[in-house]
């Protein structure tokens, strides 16, 4: 892969980017500098007042045209995915699809989400007025996107902010630097004005300067707790989204369909090496169910095919670097160290890391009530649905669950009782539809995701009121 061709805001240095799965150099982008905030406020500045004189037809049309393109290409854009976050090419190619389906839908939300009529003669004393409200833009938002879904999650920054009239400072990650610019060079191809998106690559100090600037209105973040709440330390009197990860939990009852819950629990786990933030991380079994539940799970896990992620029959490829797996190793090494059962896995390569499955894994531990975000996952049973919901819950923070079971009854209650931002019943935790409402449970929620509520988000009513009186 070559050099990316857009213009991205410049420093003096460049940023080599590495294949995750045999280090070798996939190419170089400029690094941003920090100190140049200024320029890209102002530039920013200029594209919102492009932005929001675009009529919505021409809005949408941009956002499809920019959908179409990348269908039309999605075997190109995969092998980027594949090259730089090191994402098996089937998985690859159906993250390709949802960000076409993503725009799409952004596409749709321009035209049809422009506000309503209010009732206002609803209130006695206000016979003689009517009127309405208006979504209008907020103005420059900056959107910071993380490395596992380099390409579909910048589009659920850009795409509902293009749909609402706003401009964007986006700084991805730059370990996965290129999904986003070839996006971006997309949606100009289909006419979007250039300076409505200025791309900004760097390290920490310019995450502060983008997010702390007193002309963006609001920051949109997906990534880790740490850096989270770094941003909403330094943010100011703006709005904030954060999609801060997980810890997710799904549930086994005994009358489940049972070779459905080892596929989509398999599936769950280990999609994007674990690197999902609703990946199934803790699978609690009952306990008349849990010896062939954890027999079959870890006879599936060993089945899967671990390595290049470039080949069709790759199952998992590797972790986004070295360092990401080493401290993986050493987390189930301290799990193990306190009490757990090594079931299977737990070997590494360099960035590759055997898909592993632990047993009694104290509540102590960090695996247990952190993000794990690697092929880990812990097994634990339980007798009575009220405990297991009482697990499920037990960590601070939560953006889904996953319940199997053929009982409504038990399946609404446990819908019901989960802090979690979704519950997916008869499916493991990690099924999303970029359409629905997506985001967290308790400590760190803020906003949501999925193309309508982030464009909302994104816009703010204004209302017009005409007194006839």
């Amino acid at each position: 892969m070559t050099a990316a061709k857009l213009s991205v805001a410049k420093g003096s240095d460049t940023i080599a980017v590495y294949s995750p799965y045999d280090g070798s150099l996939i190419g170089s982008v400029h690094a941003t500098d920090a100190h140049e905030i200024g320029q890209l406020i102002a530039r920013a500045r200029r594209g919102a007042a492009v932005s929001r004189e675009l009529p919505r037809h021409q809005r949408s049309s941009i956002l499809e045209r920019a959908a179409q393109i990348i269908d039309s290409r999605r075997e190109a854009f995969a092998k980027t995915i594949v090259f730089e976050a090191g994402k098996t090419i089937v998985q690859s190619r159906k993250e390709v699809l949802r960000c076409v389906n993503t725009l799409k839908l952004s596409g749709e939300e321009a035209k049809r989400n422009a506000g309503e009529v209010v009732p206002f003669d609803s209130y006695a004393g206000s016979e003689q007025r009517q009127g309405w409200f208006t979504r209008e833009p907020l103005g420059v938002i900056t959107a910071i996107t993380p490395y596992n879904d380099p390409l579909n999650l910048v589009a659920h920054k850009l795409g509902p902010a293009i749909a609402g009239g706003n401009a964007l400072l986006l700084k991805p990650s730059d370990l996965t630097p290129f999904s986003a610019v070839k996006l971006v060079e997309t949606l100009i191809e289909a006419g979007l004005p250039e300076e409505i998106i200025t791309i900004a690559i760097g390290g920490v100090e310019l995450g502060q300067a983008l997010v702390s600037a007193r002309d963006v209105r609001m920051a949109s973040f997906t990534g880790g707790f740490v850096t989270g709440e770094a941003i909403s330390r330094s943010a100011g009197l703006k709005k904030l989204a954060m999609e801060l990860g997980g810890n997710a939990s799904v549930i086994v009852m005994n009358d489940c369909d049972f070779e459905k819950v080892v596929e989509g629990c398999v599936s769950g786990a280990y999609w994007a090496a674990g690197q999902n933030c609703i990946g199934a991380q803790r699978i609690l079994v009952q306990t008349e169910l849990y010896n062939r539940f954890r027999d079959a799970f870890v006879a599936a896990t060993e089945r899967l095919k671990v390595g290049d992620p470039s080949r069709e029959d790759t199952d998992v490829g590797p972790m986004i670097s070295e360092q990401a797996a080493e401290r993986t190793e050493a987390a189930v090494n301290d799990a193990i160290a306190a009490g757990a059962k090594l079931l299977c896995g737990h070997r590494r390569d360099g960035s590759i890391y055997q898909p592993t499955v632990l047993a009694g894994t104290p509540s102590t531990c960090r695996l247990w009530h952190e993000e794990v975000f690697a092929p880990v996952v812990m097994l634990a049973p339980f007798d009575t649905l009220d405990a297991a919901i009482d697990m499920a819950n037990d960590p601070e923070y939560s953006l889904h669950a996953g319940i199997f079971t053929n009982n409504l009854s038990d399946a609404l209650e446990a819908a019901g009782r989960i802090d979690a931002g979704g519950v997916m019943i008869n499916d493991s935790s990690d099924y999303r539809f970029d359409a629905m409402p997506f985001g967290g449970f308790k400590y760190g929620s803020m906003g949501r995701e999925g193309v309508r509520f982030a464009y909302e988000d994104m816009t703010q009513p204004k209302v017009v009121c005409i007194n006839r009186g």
